[in-house]
């Protein structure tokens, strides 16, 4: 789920999409239909074509985030259903029902559920690998191996330090809590050592697993978009290399789609 939900059990959906849900449509000219939970005419409801694919969850959350992105890239339809975290929704029999942890996201795609974002990035990549960016190499064994390299280093070494320097950064201050200079200092200092791995490596490759843009690049998208917006920008910015990458991947029109939905 990532360690800015696990601090944050009352991560809010914005209280403009609490009562909707949205649909993805690659072929409208616009990225969603809005339908109520409410009930309403047929005439307005037989409008919409329902999507198979379900994300429970909300767009400000960096788990979220990583599945939406994912969602775009592959270009397939889903429908967003906002999980009202401040009146306990997550908590509640239908929640867990889909996520027995109560966190966010959870997917449903036809019969199946599945939680926990990077599990359900890697099943969108493979089982619909005809499908938009490839993200993960269904051809070659060795640069598949290299991405999964690389989706463990996002899990295990930038993200825990990532996440939590986001959280002393920018959600501390959302929810009227102070931040804590010397766990940014400590967190900084921690990630600029895992940065300076990845300047090495990025002076080797356009992309983490190679010279193409994989899950490995768009997993540490949803952390960086919030540090980016902090002082913590330095430690990206003063990496050339790093620096370079993170506006290719952040440039993305995927990743562009998902930044638009938080203002709605």
């Amino acid at each position: 789920m990532g360690a800015i939900q696990a601090r944050l059990p009352l991560f809010l959906s914005p209280p403009s999409i609490k009562h909707h849900t949205f649909l993805h449509s690659s072929s409208s000219n616009s990225n969603f239909k809005i339908r109520s939970n409410k009930s309403s005419s047929s005439s307005s409801s037989s409008s919409i074509i329902m999507a198979s694919i379900k994300v429970h969850g909300v767009p400000m959350s960096t788990a979220t985030m990583r599945v939406l992105a994912t969602l775009y890239e592959k270009d397939l339809q889903f429908e967003l259903i906002p999980v009202d975290m401040r009146a306990g929704a997550h908590k509640q029999e239908a929640h867990l029902a889909l996520n027995p942890f109560g966190q966010i996201p959870a997917l449903e795609d036809g019969d199946l559920t599945l939680f926990e974002s990077r599990a359900i990035t890697q099943y969108l990549a493979e089982e619909y690998s005809e499908k938009g960016e490839k993200l993960i190499s269904q051809d070659c064994k060795k640069v598949k191996a290299t991405t999964n390299v690389w989706l463990q280093v996002e899990g295990q070494q930038f993200d825990p330090n990532a996440s939590k320097l986001a959280f002393e950064r920018v959600f501390k201050g959302m929810f009227g809590m102070t931040t804590d200079p010397a766990a940014v200092q400590e967190l900084e200092g921690k990630l600029q050592k895992v940065l300076d791995v990845y300047e090495a490596r990025l002076a080797k490759s356009e992309f983490l697993a190679g010279d193409s843009f994989t899950l490995a690049d768009l997993h540490h998208l949803p952390a960086i978009h919030y540090l980016l917006g902090t002082d913590s920008k330095v430690l990206f910015d003063s990496r050339p290399k790093v620096s370079e990458w993170i506006k290719k991947i952040s440039a993305r029109p995927a990743w562009a789609k998902v930044i638009d939905l938080q203002k709605q």
